[in-house]
């Protein structure tokens, strides 16, 4: 948004400083506009090599029509652009261009504290708006990118809508593996031994003993236990996986954002706003 800040001085050399003070504060020279008297005194710098200084005369008959169309060009409302063209026919007059309200302001006190004059103490009365608020010191800044239709403002706002997802927070997992440990068993075995015993005797022979006087043998085994291993298997415990579900609530907090517009009447409370008004700013 481009913004003009306009300052009227009665002498040459405060304008001339104001501009100086504008460019130290970080103003682009380009962005500053001199107009000067001739009769106050020489343009600011070299007239001949400065193209950012006007210097006018009385009887320049183009003069007054060029600050006029300047201004008219500034102000829809004809009293102000003669106000400040009036204001402007006997001093000097320092115009800066800016893009934001706080370089508006930052201009506007520069040129009031460069001696800047009060456009409503210098004409009477009569001719000062009545109805729309002016500069209180002698600074001043209006709009120069000023709406031609109308302007909208879009109000948005945000709702906060609440979803659910399911996500993975951990689980079990089982294997199962053979692992193999010794084991030992204690047993008592039985083992058998044949023995021979011979005895010496001297006896008469029997009727029996010359029976059994003949060929044969004898016979006897030997037995012995040894272990015998089995195995079998027993189911001893059963391990089962499953879940268990439950509910909870939760609030949810969060922040959404809307626009809300502020609607300012900057208009004087006699009159109220209407869309063909054009306000110019204070600058304090």
């Amino acid at each position: 948004m481009a913004l003009t800040v306009l300052g009227v001085f009665d002498n040459a050399s405060e304008a001339r400083q104001a501009v100086e003070n504008l460019v130290n504060a970080g103003i682009t020279r380009q962005n500053i506009d001199l107009s000067l008297r001739s009769d106050s005194s020489a343009a600011y710098g070299d007239t001949t090599s400065n193209q950012y200084t006007t210097t006018r005369t009385d009887d320049d008959d183009d003069s007054g029509s060029s600050i006029g169309s300047f201004f008219s060009s500034l102000f829809d409302d004809d009293d102000d652009a003669n106000r400040y063209a009036r204001a402007t026919e006997s001093g000097s007059l320092v115009t800066v261009h800016v893009q934001t309200e706080d370089e508006a302001e930052k201009a506007a006190d520069i040129l009031d504290d460069a001696g800047a004059v009060n456009v409503n103490e210098r004409l009477p009365l009569s001719d000062s708006l009545t109805n729309k608020p002016s500069a209180s010191m002698g600074a001043a800044f209006t709009d120069t990118d000023q709406p031609t239709g109308d302007q909208t403002i879009k109000v948005i706002e945000e709702n906060l809508e609440v979803g659910k997802r399911t996500v993975e927070t951990g689980g079990v997992r089982l294997r199962s593996r053979i692992v193999a440990k010794p084991v030992e068993e204690s047993i008592r075995l039985r083992e058998e031994r044949v023995t021979v015993q011979r005895n010496a005797v001297n006896r008469p022979a029997t009727a029996a003993d010359l029976d059994a006087f003949k060929e044969g043998q004898v016979e006897m085994t030997e037995y012995q236990e040894v272990p015998v291993v089995s195995k079998t298997a027993t189911v001893v415990e059963e391990i089962s996986v499953g879940k268990d579900v439950t509910e909870h609530d939760e609030v949810v907090r969060d922040t959404v954002r809307k626009t809300e517009v502020d609607i300012d009447d900057m208009t004087d409370s006699k009159k109220p706003l209407s869309d063909g008004d054009e306000v110019t700013y204070s600058t304090k």
